[in-house]
């Protein structure tokens, strides 16, 4: 969480917008919306989720060779590199790893902080928005997924977009095949690269959101049961488990929601959550896809190839739900999504004012 001494001690002039529209000091609703309004110096945090959120809704996730997640890569190959010539090959050696990577990033964060602070407290807040608005990517989710849909005009080239999210192979794929995967990855990502995310940010502050995303890239660049990461990766795949736990398996009502929402299939979205969330060996992965699979009432997974070898995975879903899918269904997969988005970003900012006591 932000540190209340450092953040500028001043109110914004929102103030005055707000009391000339909700009235009174006496009344009620005019009461609560001054204190909202205000952004009091008591609660920083909201002010630099919600700065954060309308920055990542505007401006989406650029790329450029400096974003804080390549240097995050960065970090971590180092490490990694040098470990493995020490001979740290194994779990202490992955431990290791993974707790340099970590405490690396948050001593970056604050090191930066530090000396921004002694220039101005706003030059500190504003390291603090830019990092957390690079951190998030909830815009980022949905616009990939908008490109495969674009592109299923031209199968080549939505194969080719489709590679930029998953890992399998897409050279040969059927256009059903290629928005079922996309579907997966969106359902997949939602958990992990929206929710647990944007959750840490809203109940432990900036550190949580770069201990989350650090664990993710964890995960990431050696969470891999190969012969070279099976030991060394173990920290790194089993602490990104432990985050995203939780809000896995919230997914589920929310992806519920968002589905009676949009006239869809909440019911089949717990039915389906229920049945098949444990057919994904991640102990997590399944259960926002099960839900979403139910909520749109198609079935995923299926015969699935990685590096020229085919996995015989069964189909998620009941026998009588829609098989051969189009840009149909991939446009209400998005849908589902922008508006769990929505609902998970309410939820998240809800429990902020909540703990205020706003």
């Amino acid at each position: 969480m932000a540190n209340e001494s450092n953040f500028p001690k001043r109110r914004f002039c929102f103030a005055h917008v707000g009391s000339c529209f909700f009235g009174s000091r006496q009344t009620f609703a005019g009461h609560h919306v001054r204190k909202i309004l205000l952004f009091e110096v008591n609660h920083p945090d909201l002010a630099l989720i919600l700065v954060a959120c309308v920055a990542d809704a505007l401006l989406g996730d650029p790329v450029y060779s400096l974003h804080p997640v390549r240097m995050l890569g960065t970090w971590s190959l180092f490490w990694e590199r040098r470990l493995f010539r020490m001979g740290q090959t194994g779990y202490l050696g992955g431990i290791v790893h993974g707790v340099l990577v970590i405490g690396g990033a948050l001593m970056a964060w604050w090191g930066i902080r530090f000396g921004l602070q002694r220039v101005h407290p706003w030059a500190a807040w504003g390291w603090d928005v830019f990092l957390a608005y690079s951190l998030l990517c909830m815009r980022d989710l949905l616009v990939h997924g908008q490109r495969v849909l674009h592109a299923l005009h031209d199968l080549p080239a939505a194969r080719r977009q489709l590679a930029m999210l998953v890992g399998r192979d897409t050279v040969d794929l059927p256009r059903p095949d290629v928005v079922r995967a996309t579907i997966e990855s969106l359902a997949e990502n939602f958990t992990d690269g929206v929710l647990t995310p944007f959750w840490a940010l809203c109940l432990f502050g900036l550190p949580g959101l770069i201990v989350v995303k650090a664990v993710s890239g964890l995960d990431s660049m050696v969470g891999y049961k190969n012969a070279r990461y099976r030991r060394f990766g173990w920290f790194g795949a089993r602490a990104d488990d432990l985050a995203n736990w939780l809000s896995a398996r919230l997914s589920v009502p929310i992806i519920m929601a968002g589905a009676a929402l949009l006239g869809l299939y909440p019911r089949l979205a717990w039915h389906s959550a229920r049945r098949y969330h444990a057919m994904l060996a991640s102990p997590n992965s399944g259960w926002s896809e099960a839900a979403c699979a139910g909520a749109l009432r198609i079935r995923l997974l299926g015969p699935i190839r990685y590096g020229g070898t085919l996995a015989n995975q069964a189909f998620m879903g009941d026998a009588d739900w829609r098989h051969d899918l189009d840009a149909t269904d991939l446009r209400r997969a998005l849908r589902l999504i922008m508006v769990c988005i929505l609902l998970a970003s309410s939820c998240g900012v809800a429990g902020v004012l909540i703990r205020a006591g706003i």
